[in-house]
């Protein structure tokens, strides 16, 4: 759960400070100092985390590997932790694929799903559980309930039929947080991800409790560049409101990134009015004309979904790009020199912005517990920082809106019906990607001709992405208040409204 700063967390964000701390030092032997770090990172000779200090050192070390962008090792031949390195110490490298990984040496093997007993069975003379079974797998055994996991479908009907609640589904908590469906066992029983069904969402990597599955990080190569003399402009996505700690201002916020070495800060809420601008008109054309309804485009895992499981939908989606990538291109029409770091709460950016199509935009990618182990390894201290003269207040509401679930569609439907008046438009907002297929199977029965419709693949929106630091609820009402602050309502209010055509040249 975000929000929680556990063993698990602590670990991240020491890897990440380590990363940046190497990245800023005036150090050149990068092969030697990532051999050390793990040994600073976990002193002595004692295990802290696991049954042995070498295992959660072979661990650190290949988070420190992912997180430079390197590969994983092979576990069955012989490699040294800084194999490749000199590949890595570059200020342009773009993700590789598999984004996301699993140490499997580092998972726990969890069964996928199992209905079990557990102690607090009863032995009760009704047996409920064993007449409500479809399939015959339930018995009293010495008097207690037994599941025969060969006859078991993991129906549930024993759970619920239990007066006790003595029968629980236990089943991996990366594969239940993956609405791909594509996290299996693999002959040892640890994980593995099936790369044609994953969309990187990356809640899978947020939701094993063992830390075991890690996605590829731009740390080093983007401290490297600014080092190198190269302006590198923080774009900040709508979600970074209240991140970095309660009394972190936006304008501290802005501080502190300035701090870090970026040239400038510009707010990405400025790409989300230009998207709600375009696909406003979008809906307005096409629907129901030329297709029955029209998907939002900004969350990439959502859309990388919809096309892989709804195929013939495809051109239902809007063509419009994300704000990540319009506030990028905008930014590069005004400093064709600059490198443009995209700074936000998604692991699926990462994966966008390594797109053929968008590497000229973005040249980096970071979550915002990346950014915050970049503040530790700089030894930026947040409780001092003051706030910067000049704020953060070129996005509109509306703009701001698009971290939370239902903003993006809001937005586009606040438009439409300003622009047009007398248009009511129908809106479906579906949040976690199994709800956004549940959604889209609803549009295939032809209940939502006419709509509006808004996925988004973190349950909650962008303030639950996998990048995130603050509990989901109180990032969403911190959002939602931010956004109020903003005396301009509406995208088409923005000062940059008049510059959609210029992007598409």
């Amino acid at each position: 759960m975000r929000g929680i700063y556990n063993s698990v967390t602590d670990i991240r964000r020491k890897v990440f400070a380590a990363i940046a701390r190497m990245a800023y030092e005036d150090e050149t032997d990068y092969a030697k100092r990532i051999e050390e770090i793990p040994y600073e990172i976990l002193p002595g000779t004692k295990a802290k985390y696991r049954n042995s200090i070498f295992l959660e050192r072979a661990i650190i070390g290949e988070r420190l590997r992912l997180g430079m962008g390197l590969p994983l090792r092979e576990m069955s031949e012989f490699g040294a932790l800084s194999d490749g390195i000199e590949e890595s110490t570059i200020a342009e490298k773009y993700y590789d694929d598999p984004l996301i990984n699993i140490i499997k040496f580092a998972c726990n093997a969890c069964p996928e799903k199992e209905v079990i007993v557990t102690n607090q069975c009863q032995g009760c003379l009704s047996h409920q559980c064993t007449e409500v079974c479809p399939k015959d797998a339930v018995h009293i055994v010495n008097g207690r309930s037994f599941i025969d996991q060969d006859k078991c479908i993991k129906c549930g009907r024993c759970m619920d039929a239990c007066p006790y609640h003595a029968i629980v589904k236990m089943e991996r908590p990366c594969a239940a947080s993956c609405g791909m469906n594509a996290i299996s066992s693999d002959g040892d029983g640890k994980a593995q991800i099936d790369y044609d069904r994953c969309v990187s969402c990356g809640q899978c990597l947020v939701n094993c409790p063992f830390g075991a599955i890690v996605d590829k990080g731009q740390i080093f190569q983007t401290i490297y560049a600014m080092k190198q003399g190269q302006d590198v402009i923080a774009c900040i996505a709508p979600a970074f409101v209240g991140q970095f700690g309660p009394t972190v201002t936006p304008e501290k916020v802005k501080t502190a990134l300035l701090d870090l070495g970026f040239a400038d800060v510009v707010e990405v809420a400025i790409g989300a009015d230009l998207c709600t601008i375009e696909e406003a008109e979008d809906f307005m054309k096409k629907v129901p004309e030329q297709q029955p309804f029209m998907a939002t485009s900004c969350c990439p895992a959502w859309s990388v979904m919809a096309k892989k499981d709804f195929p013939q939908y495809a051109s239902y989606i809007s063509m419009a790009m994300t704000p990540m990538v319009l506030t990028a291109r905008m930014v590069k029409k005004n400093h064709p020199n600059a490198k443009i770091a995209f700074i936000g709460p998604c692991a699926a950016k990462k994966l966008e912005a390594s797109r053929k199509s968008v590497r000229s935009d973005v040249d980096f990618v970071l979550t915002f517990e990346e950014v915050m182990g970049m503040l530790v390894g700089k030894g930026v201290d947040l409780g001092t920082l003051q706030p910067a003269e000049e704020k953060l207040e070129a996005g509109t509401n509306a703009g701001r809106g698009f971290a939370v679930s239902g903003g993006v569609a809001k937005a586009v439907k606040s438009l439409i019906e300003k622009e047009h008046p007398g248009t009511t438009v129908k809106v479906q907002a579906a949040e976690g990607l199994k709800n956004c297929r549940t959604m889209l199977m609803m549009a295939k029965a032809g209940r939502l001709n006419g709509y509006l419709l808004e996925g988004m693949a973190c349950p909650g929106g962008c303030v639950a992405g996998a990048g995130t630091l603050q509990p989901i609820t109180k990032s969403s009402a911190l959002v939602k208040k931010y956004a109020t602050e903003n005396p301009m309502t509406n995208s088409d209010e923005s000062a940059y409204a008049n510059r959609l055509e210029e992007l598409y040249e």
